[in-house]
């Protein structure tokens, strides 16, 4: 080997070497997260939610086109923890705004109740004040209570116990012309078989009647005819 290619050889390995020192030694510094300044009405706070939101969905979306990015580059590994980690700093930031809203508006809600409340309980010591200031007024006039009308329950149980007793004194005489229709019906029935029968019976005696005679018929014809005398 040459003094010229061992030269290069070994200044090939520093450059390598001095590369990955410099990969591994590099470090993302983290930055502070500002303070968020404080919200000042229940709209900014909506929208600063909403915009949380938006912002989210930006920061994956810039995340997934980072990685896709560090899958080409020679320190992978690298460049995907700086990836990550400026995704959790973006991430945190947007937290921190998220928190703030959400506290105002809790808190804004816990206020309109209490001074909802505090108007509420100052109504009610002015009142109680004018009426103890008040001269002694007339008694108030009574109105007599309207006396209550009859229930109509009673009415409404008397009536259907009445339609159920009448339907079951009829129960017996309703089942005697059921069946007595159920008779009737049989009976016509078997009658109408009976009828059937008999005309079936009287079709085929006149059906045989027949047959014998044109069997016999075809017999007579079936004989020769006699030779006169001569």
């Amino acid at each position: 080997m040459s003094r010229t290619q061992s030269i290069l050889r070994h200044a090939g390995a520093f450059l390598v070497a001095g590369l990955l020192a410099a990969c591994g030694s590099e470090r993302l510094v983290t930055p502070v997260i500002a303070p968020v300044a404080p919200t000042t009405s229940v709209a900014q706070a909506d929208a600063r939610l909403a915009a949380v939101l938006a912002e989210r969905a930006a920061i994956e979306a810039r995340y997934a086109e980072r990685e896709v990015v560090c899958y080409g580059k020679f320190f992978v590994t690298n460049c995907l923890d700086e990836a990550k980690e400026r995704r959790r700093l973006a991430l945190a930031a947007q937290r921190a705004i998220e928190v703030e809203a959400e506290y105002f508006k809790r808190k804004n809600k816990v206020d309109e109740r209490d001074k909802a409340m505090a108007a509420s309980e100052a109504r009610f010591q002015a009142e109680e004040a004018a009426a103890a200031a008040a001269p002694g007024a007339a008694p108030k006039t009574v109105s007599p209570v309207p006396a209550l009308r009859p229930s109509s329950v009673p009415g409404r149980i008397a009536r259907r116990d009445a339609r159920a007793a009448q339907a079951a004194a009829a129960a017996p005489a309703e089942a005697a012309t059921r069946a007595a229709r159920a008779a009737a019906f049989e009976d016509r029935k078997r009658k109408s078989e009976e009828r059937q029968r008999a005309v079936a019976q009287r079709k085929a005696e006149n059906d045989a009647k027949r047959a014998a005679a044109r069997a016999e018929k075809d017999k007579a014809a079936a004989q020769p005819a006699p030779v006169p005398a001569r």
